[in-house]
């Protein structure tokens, strides 16, 4: 058993780490399609708005829980309520927590489509480049189950390495690497003939086209996915703030976070949507925009085996950061809850996550009948409802109320732990809308999205 909780040899290492977890396939897989079905640049407005008015307090608040619980979700609960309160905040507290297994039920399982897909461009397969290629992958359990494998392996044996040993330093190279294939696949992506409509789609909002309800549900939309690539609301980051030392204020940090998150999601909208006009290809083509129609993008582009094989890397690196560390979330659990070696922890989380997945591999062929959301869902669809949808903004308004009401943590100690450190401090002056308004205006696009999911 570990007596002393590790905390991150530097500063960089907890911003990437803690950028890793935000940065992920929210940015470049959902992102791009998700501003394509929702009109391009109102939706990416109205996005950058939800992070910095509701995705930074949430996240400051988070991060505060876990810098001075020490400990995973349910244990800082646990250990930083008001100890005359009656009411047991932790309990709840794992139900939220739930929500990162579950996350990764699914996302473990598109991390090995593109780890495939980055191994078939390496190696000059030119099925890559057929529209039923991907079909194909879905419906193979043993292909899905080997890139599942393959996403699992890596990812535990980065944690059982240890924070500082390998998972600081894998984090690093990882962002390190992404912010380089980034740079480059942008400059090839905006200087393709006809990119400039791509730009116009992706950056400038048409106000004319958003009234009523359809203003709100773009809303709801841009909501949900600030919600999912921050992963606020289930303990995600706060285990990242657990590792932090008290040196810096957690008010920078969060707006470092907050900056590096928004420039891989512009980066990546900058490389899909130009690449898209310029070959006629429409943006609002769903999940399947990543893997059915980019590669007949690359397909049209001088050198599509190097194009196709960076973006896919670069695709499988940004999902692999999110895979460490929100997996390392469930080993700290392990170690913290039931006071397992950090080994123990990462091979029983590893296994159980490697049975878990299973129903969303065959949900895509010997389950496909099973459609949970209604006709043409799938099973990953319902995990991703659960978790997207549900747990995280329901988990956002829990947490807010816990740290700022006095039955739980209370205002002054949670504001004395996020401004504790040199740097920034956020004034206590907005305790009122942080507990009041936040919630209200999350709760209410939260009731849009469910009311859009049933009818």
């Amino acid at each position: 058993m570990e007596n002393q909780r590790e905390h991150f040899a530097s500063r960089l290492g907890f911003i990437f780490m803690t950028a890793g977890c935000a940065i992920g396939l929210g940015n470049v897989w959902r992102f791009p399609y998700v501003a394509g079905a929702n009109g391009g640049g109102l939706f990416v407005l109205l996005y950058f708005a939800c992070l910095l008015f509701f995705g930074l307090p949430i996240l400051l608040m988070e991060l505060s829980l876990g810098r001075a619980g020490q400990s995973t979700f349910p244990g800082a609960f646990r250990k930083l309520q008001n100890p005359a309160s009656r009411f047991k905040w932790q309990i709840p507290a794992y139900v939220l927590f739930s929500g990162n297994l579950i996350l990764l039920m699914f996302y473990t399982v598109v991390t090995g489509w593109l780890l495939f897909y980055a191994a078939d461009f390496i190696l000059g397969n030119e099925a890559v480049y057929e529209k039923n290629h991907f079909g194909g992958l879905l419906g193979s359990v043993s292909k899905q189950g080997i890139g599942t494998l393959a996403a699992l392996l890596i990812t535990v044996v980065i944690c059982i390495g240890g924070v500082r040993k390998t998972v600081e330093k894998s984090v690093k190279y990882m962002m390190g690497g992404l912010f380089v294939l980034l740079i480059i696949l942008v400059v090839q992506a905006c200087v393709q003939p006809g990119a400039g409509k791509g730009l116009t789609f992706f950056l400038a909002p048409k106000f004319n086209d958003f009234s009523g309800s359809g203003f709100f549900r773009t809303l709801h939309a841009a909501m949900a996915q600030a919600f999912f690539t921050l992963s606020i609301g289930i303990g995600s980051i706060a285990v990242c703030g657990s590792y932090m030392d008290k040196n810096r204020s957690l008010f920078q940090e969060g707006l470092w976070i907050i900056l590096l998150d928004t420039l891989v999601a512009i980066a990546s909208g900058l490389i899909i949507f130009p690449s898209c006009m310029a070959y006629g290809v429409s943006p609002d083509a769903g999940p399947q925009l990543i893997f059915i129609t980019l590669p007949q993008v690359f397909r049209n582009m001088s050198y599509p085996q190097v194009w196709g094989a960076l973006f896919f890397i670069f695709l499988a690196i940004a999902a692999l950061s999110t895979l460490v560390a929100v997996f390392e979330n469930l080993v700290a659990f392990g170690m913290d809850e039931f006071h397992w070696h950090r080994r123990k922890s990462s091979l029983i989380f590893g296994i159980i996550l490697g049975i878990l997945t299973l129903p969303c591999i065959l949900g895509f062929n010997l389950w496909q009948n099973f459609q949970p959301l209604g006709e043409g869902s799938t099973i990953l669809d319902l995990e991703d409802f659960i978790v997207s949808a549900n747990l995280l903004p329901l988990g956002a308004v829990y947490l807010v109320f816990f740290c700022l009401d006095r039955s739980g943590w209370g205002k002054e100690n949670c504001f004395a732990e996020l401004n504790t450190g040199k740097g920034w401090k956020l004034t206590p002056r907005i305790t009122g809308y942080i507990k009041f308004v936040i919630p209200a205006a999350v709760l209410l696009l939260w009731l849009v999205g469910i009311s859009d999911i049933f009818k």
